[in-house]
């Protein structure tokens, strides 16, 4: 297991950059590093492991080898979550390990997709605790935004053109709380003319 190989992931910004040890075919285990940490975190500890795992120590974004997000954009964990989603759906992985330090061991205590964990092996301090009358409501929230933007990307569909009065009709659609004449205000700078629409 001290070999390893470099392995990158698409993702709308650039990639986000991963390492991986043992047999691809072997049970996987996905490894989350530290806040300003990489995937180096686990060069010492993968080699005194298991070795018929398959190990994926990924680089959050903007951190290792990973792309950055686009400059203004925040950092937030829960699209570190999402990060992780993208990677095991690239590895074709519906059910795995997860493996985290420090920050990485934080978010996969809140990874919002148990059906997806397998085990969780949380290196250094406690996990992210709630009320139990507050988890469901608090997972479904999350995923729903999560599984939301990761559909939208999925689509990567052209804008369609529309005239104004089809997007203020679609506006509204998506918006039930506005009136027509709200709706109308926001297309004033919410659209953009194009030469089909």
């Amino acid at each position: 297991l001290g070999m390893f190989s470099e392995l990158k992931f698409s993702v709308p910004w650039g990639h986000v950059a991963a390492k991986a040890w043992g047999p691809s075919e072997g049970h996987p285990v996905l490894c989350l590093h530290g806040w300003l940490d990489n995937a180096n975190t686990f060069d010492k500890l993968i080699p005194l492991l298991p070795r018929d795992c398959y190990y994926v120590a990924m680089d959050f974004s903007g951190h290792g080898l990973s792309s950055h997000r686009p400059a203004g954009c925040l950092y937030h964990l829960l699209d570190y979550v999402s990060d992780v989603r993208r990677v095991a759906a690239a590895l074709q992985w519906r059910r795995f390990t997860l493996m985290g330090h420090s920050m990485g061991k934080w978010l996969l205590s809140f990874f919002l997709y148990p059906e997806m964990v397998d085990r969780l092996i949380l290196l250094e301090n406690l996990g992210f605790l709630l009320a139990p009358e507050d988890t469901e409501s608090w997972l479904k929230s999350k995923r729903m935004v999560i599984d939301r933007l990761l559909s939208l990307e999925a689509k990567q569909q052209t804008p369609k053109a529309r005239s104004p009065e089809a997007a203020l009709q679609r506006l509204l659609e998506a918006n039930r709380h506005l009136t027509a004449e709200g709706g109308a205000i926001l297309l004033q700078r919410g659209a953009t003319e194009t030469p089909a629409g």
